[in-house]
């Protein structure tokens, strides 16, 4: 499900009051999937090279302890050479607290970075924060309904839900 990080659909902060309410959304619902959890955090770059043009550690102000984990092409159907791109992950764990994302969350919200899931251990619940909001992917059609209740003020109005 796709919930909105500021009221009306707006899609970037524009003042202190605007950051706070983004980082509240994303916070909220991240505490209500992960608190008490260990937690991955992933992150990502991209170049056209199958190995990361970056070394690990340049993923350290994200999230200290962040380490190289693959490379995925991005578009496999591509067959120009010079159009060819990889996407690289790298990942850390730690035990979710709350705010312990901020910096990083409010790049995203700025779309000065992109790309970022944090995710319990087995993947089964992921939150994808973007610019303008947030993805959620749960298990169930039970959690999903009981998260969509519970955010529904945060749900997009239109008919897709986007």
């Amino acid at each position: 499900m796709r919930f909105h990080s500021l009221p009306g659909s707006k899609r970037y902060p524009g003042n202190a009051g605007e950051y706070g309410i983004v980082l509240d959304r994303y916070n909220k619902v991240l505490d209500d999937l992960f608190t008490g959890q260990e937690v991955y955090l992933v992150t990502c770059d991209w170049s056209d090279r199958l190995e990361p043009d970056v070394r690990p550690d340049d993923h350290a102000h994200w999230h200290p302890g962040a380490r190289y984990w693959t490379s995925v092409r991005t578009d496999p159907t591509e067959t120009d050479p010079e159009f060819v791109s990889y996407t690289h992950l790298f990942v850390s764990q730690f035990s979710w607290r709350h705010g312990a994302v901020d910096d990083l969350l409010r790049a995203v919200a700025d779309d000065a970075t992109a790309g970022v899931m944090i995710a319990d251990l087995s993947f089964e619940r992921i939150h994808h924060p973007y610019d303008g909001g947030m993805d959620v992917l749960l298990p169930s059609a039970a959690e999903r309904d009981a998260f969509m209740h519970q955010y529904a003020g945060w749900l997009s109005a239109h008919p897709e839900g986007f």
